[in-house]
């Protein structure tokens, strides 16, 4: 049996398992026939052409825990931003643990997609936001939306702001021999409220663990979200992320996307501009080596007129490793001033490693700035001389023209504390102390 029909099979199990009267039963049942239908993305569709699932489709994942297997903090604290303070939503291997987090009702509502699917008190919120930005098409998604039930709910009320910001973080054990996990996320922000919000998906084992997480984020007017994806994971672990943002008048959304680790990474990052006067931000930096693969898929529509994106991705390739930009900008035909900037800037230092880059505009409106770009290369051997003649040892005058390379990235960031840990995160990418006063 392979993963596909597996997955079909183990539906009727999960329906048997949840509540058929739950509002989203229909949603969930309609998901599962998409995915039937359309099955696993392959490479013969342009949008993951340089992409293949096909060994995941031949691993026989469990696609529910059979136990729970508690954790110790001990065990996980590195994980954590410790130096700040956060609310915390933690996972492990798919189930919720209240011992490692800590959640708030205090003028906000952090709590779980279980909570908010099940209970009556969430069916208003459920009804005009679940599953509705999210695609009907992509066959991943609708996969997620099938076996949609347990992830974190926010939900932060108008004029509002968590005293924190709010870490996800999803933990794989290694209980099982290999397991599949389906996250599902739902994040409103009312009008005049802010959030910050960290998200980690972390295995602690060698076993093999794929991660089909969607995210669907709505910013109500001026709404102000910052999202960071810190991606940092073993070897054996691959992880498929989609994000899905549906911004109002005068929002501003910022999506941070750190890649650094993981065997098979894919993030479908999608903006729609619902609004006038929006500022959309996308940001990432990827460093890779060994054999593993990020694939980046980038949607900005912008909708209304009077709106701004903006989309800085860098990328740094060693060994054996695989890159993948696909960046796509839509200017409606009414979204007249519109100004959208998208640059996707690459290093190999390897000549076995590899990166396809496409960046794309399709602009309908006449009054409007545009720009798009990539560029591949190595690392400057002039500059690098130079710093060697300063006394610079190569090894570390190589990393410092590549921490330079991403830096403009991290520029953005806001919690000065995260800002501080991706600092240390790319030194140790990099394999060199940078000096740095961390």
């Amino acid at each position: 049996m392979d993963l596909k029909d597996k997955l079909i099979s183990s539906f009727m199990m999960f329906e048997n398992n949840v509540d058929i009267d739950s509002p989203v039963h229909d949603v969930r049942t309609e998901a599962m026939k998409n995915f039937e239908l359309k099955g696993f993305p392959s490479k013969k569709q342009e949008a993951w052409k340089y992409t293949s699932l096909n060994n995941l489709q031949k691993v026989d994942f469990s696609i529910f825990p059979k136990e729970v297997n508690a954790l110790d903090y001990k065990d996980v604290k590195k994980y954590f931003v410790n130096e700040i303070d956060t609310y915390k939503i933690v996972f492990v291997d798919g189930i919720y643990s209240s011992f490692l987090s800590e959640t708030t009702h205090d003028g906000v509502d952090i709590c779980l997609m279980s909570s908010a699917l099940t209970k009556p008190m969430y069916k208003p919120v459920i009804d005009v936001y679940f599953n509705k930005i999210a695609s009907k098409d992509d066959s991943l998604t609708t996969l997620n939306t099938a076996f949609s039930r347990e992830g974190a709910y926010i939900y932060i009320p108008k004029n509002k702001m968590p005293k924190k910001p709010v870490e996800i973080l999803h933990f794989a054990t290694g209980n099982e021999a290999t397991l599949m996990l389906q996250p599902r996320n739902l994040i409103i922000v009312e009008e005049n409220a802010e959030l910050q919000v960290i998200e980690r998906h972390q295995s602690l084992t060698s076993n093999e663990v794929l991660t089909n997480s969607v995210t669907e984020i709505f910013a109500a007017k001026n709404a102000i979200i910052d999202y960071y994806k810190v991606q940092n994971n073993v070897g054996t672990a691959s992880l498929i992320d989609n994000t899905y943002i549906d911004q109002k008048d005068k929002s501003v959304v910022k999506v941070h996307t750190f890649s650094f680790g993981g065997k098979l990474t894919r993030n479908n990052l999608n903006f729609y501009q619902n609004g006038e006067h929006i500022d959309s931000t996308m940001k990432g930096v990827t460093i890779l080596g060994e054999k593993q693969h990020v694939d980046h898929h980038t949607l900005v529509h912008h909708i209304q007129p009077n709106c701004e994106s903006h989309q800085d991705y860098k990328g740094i390739y060693g060994e054996n490793s695989t890159g993948v930009f696909n960046g796509k900008i839509i200017v409606d035909k009414i979204a007249q001033k519109t100004n959208a900037f998208q640059q996707n800037n690459n290093i190999l230092i390897s000549d076995k490693a590899t990166i396809n880059t496409k960046p794309q505009l399709e602009i309908f409106a006449d009054d409007v700035k545009c720009s798009h770009g990539c560029t591949i290369g190595q690392l400057d051997e002039e500059a690098l001389f130079y710093l060697q003649s300063r006394g610079i040892p190569k090894k570390e005058a190589r990393a410092l023209l590549m921490y330079a390379f991403a830096n403009n990235v991290l520029a953005s960031v806001r919690i000065p504390e995260l800002k501080t840990r991706i600092n240390k995160l790319i030194a140790k990418k990099l394999g060199v102390n940078l000096g740095f006063d961390l």
